[in-house]
């Protein structure tokens, strides 16, 4: 169950990253309320799978599940551009993060 919280936390990670973009330095409503619930939300989720986690494994897999959701919006919104550098450093990344649940 740890697993499941701390992977649907990174996936909110991701969520309240682009929010936090989105409002403008906190000047539009929506966004910043939307930004303060899922980073509330996805921080308290990663404190519970802390409770049974490794603190550096629960950690870098919620940050990486977030970054690279953040970064496949960004490419599939056209906010960023792609590249296969890009490509190829985001399936390093994953293979990372997949590793460190293998090897904990």
């Amino acid at each position: 169950m740890s697993w499941f919280v701390l992977i649907l936390s990174g996936m909110l990670e991701a969520v309240w990253a682009t929010a936090l973009s989105a409002s403008d330095g906190f000047r539009k409503l929506w966004p910043t309320v939307l930004f303060f619930v899922t980073m509330t939300v996805s921080t308290v989720g990663l404190a519970w799978a802390m409770r049974e986690l490794p603190t550096g494994t629960a950690y870098a897999v919620w940050v990486g599940i977030g970054a690279t959701l953040t970064v496949l919006w960004a490419m599939v919104t056209k906010a960023e551009r792609v590249s296969i550098a890009r490509v190829a450093l985001l399936v390093l990344l994953i293979g990372s993060v997949v590793g460190l649940k293998a090897v904990s």
